[in-house]
């Protein structure tokens, strides 16, 4: 859905749809009783499979489903669309049903895989990770906002530290992304008595339960973007800054923000926090662009860019009017719709 709004045309749409479908019909065979929720394994980023309904990837899932409506409605693919409506919106009323608890999304690991590593009834930074992809892409809400931001504020009281120190005291496998005396956003916390990192651990091997203690810079980033999209600027700004304080130059190399490796790509997920601060959307078929600025929305102004050409955008408010310029710097932008916010 992304490299179809920064597209000038439909072209890449058509000619990847059937693709496209073929990659959502194997999300939708992992959901085998269409209750929009995962439930066997699941292989991820953390480089294990978990199992049993886990609130991110499932949430990553109905988010996948809500694009692939949009895109099959723009191919007016209509059959396709209702089957993905219907799911999408059983999955939405089961996370929250059967997994949000205490102010926060949890799993539900499987009993039959006792094995399996899972943050289980931990705090898990990404546990509302498909809402963020959600806002990048223009979509409508994947998960409902009060529990939503609930999840998040749980993250800033759970998770984040301005010393990680004493919490890796306790916790000691895994990287030290964050040393002591720096502030980071950790992976996974266990704030309820029902669940612990022994526990998520299952039977697996301190290398890959150890990423749960760790300050990831592409997580990070993600929840911080997060944040800014539903209004919680001062803690996103300062997961963000968290970051960057500890990638200052006088500590460490500023453009080499290491996760698995130097120069790791997820930390690409910074450009998020951007279009957040920007409250950017997009559509090059549809020829239609938006801000709704959330940081200094008096006086804002950023760059932007689109599927042919780049610019700026500025906003000034003053006495209950909204003066907004855009300024195409390179290239060709084509309008047809443009949407600002007071």
């Amino acid at each position: 859905l992304r490299e179809h709004q920064m597209s000038p045309d439909d072209a890449f749409l058509k000619r990847n749809w059937p693709h496209l479908k073929q990659a959502v019909e194997w999300l939708i065979a992992k959901d085998g009783n269409g209750d929009g929720l995962i439930e066997g394994n699941q292989h991820n980023t953390l480089d294990t499979d978990w199992y049993g309904p886990v609130a991110w990837l499932s949430g990553l899932y109905l988010a996948a489903l809500l694009a692939a409506r949009h895109l099959a409605l723009e191919l007016g693919d209509s059959e396709f669309a209702e089957r993905c409506r219907i799911i999408f919106e059983a999955g939405q009323k089961n996370l929250v049903a059967r997994l949000f608890e205490d102010g926060y999304f949890i799993n539900q690991p499987d009993p039959k895989h006792p094995e399996a590593i899972n943050s289980g009834a931990g705090c898990e930074i990404d546990q509302v990770f498909g809402q963020s992809w959600a806002f990048q892409v223009g979509l409508p809400r994947v998960l409902p906002e009060t529990e939503t931001v609930a999840a998040l504020k749980s993250l800033w009281r759970y998770n984040f530290t301005p010393d990680v120190g004493p919490y890796r005291e306790v916790y000691t496998p895994g990287r030290w992304y964050a040393m002591p005396g720096e502030a980071g956003l950790l992976m996974c916390s266990f704030p309820r008595s029902d669940w612990d990192y022994t526990q998520a651990k299952g039977k697996g091997a301190d290398w890959a339960a150890g990423y749960f203690n760790e300050c990831m810079n592409g997580f990070e980033y993600q929840a911080a973007g997060h944040m800014l999209w539903e209004g919680m600027l001062t803690e996103g700004l300062a997961i963000t800054r968290a970051v960057h304080d500890r990638y200052h130059p006088s500590r460490r190399n500023p453009w080499n923000e290491v996760e698995c490796g130097d120069h790791y790509a997820r930390s690409m997920a910074s450009y998020g926090v951007f279009l957040a601060a920007c409250g950017f959307e997009y559509h090059g078929p549809k020829q239609h662009l938006g801000f709704a600025p959330r940081l200094t929305p008096e006086n804002f102004k950023a760059a932007f860019t689109s599927a042919e050409g780049w610019g700026t955008f500025a906003q000034r408010q003053e006495n209950g009017s909204l003066k907004a310029e855009v300024k195409l710097l390179w290239g060709k932008l084509k309008l047809r719709t443009l949407s600002l916010e007071m």
